[in-house]
């Protein structure tokens, strides 16, 4: 449970990536940042379909190399 008084992007990224890590594909270098796009090691085909649009919700989007990329939590 997240606190209600975290602001919405910091309580969306934590819902996300704790749902990512049940699937991720490399424990040791999860992510990776460059050119304003975070991507998550963890396998989309994992997920249900609910599971994936929830992530979309959150900014978390399938890419078609087996990862999520995400724009909205990427590098400034």
């Amino acid at each position: 449970m997240t606190n209600p008084d975290m602001p919405k992007a910091w309580a969306d990224l934590i819902h996300g990536l704790t749902m990512l890590a049940r699937h991720q594909s490399n424990d040791i270098s999860p992510f990776h940042c460059e050119h304003d796009e975070l991507t998550v090691m963890a396998d989309p085909a994992k997920f249900t379909p609910d599971e994936l649009d929830h992530l979309a919700a959150l900014g978390f989007l399938p890419g078609s190399d087996g990862t999520f990329t995400s724009f909205r939590f990427g590098s400034a």
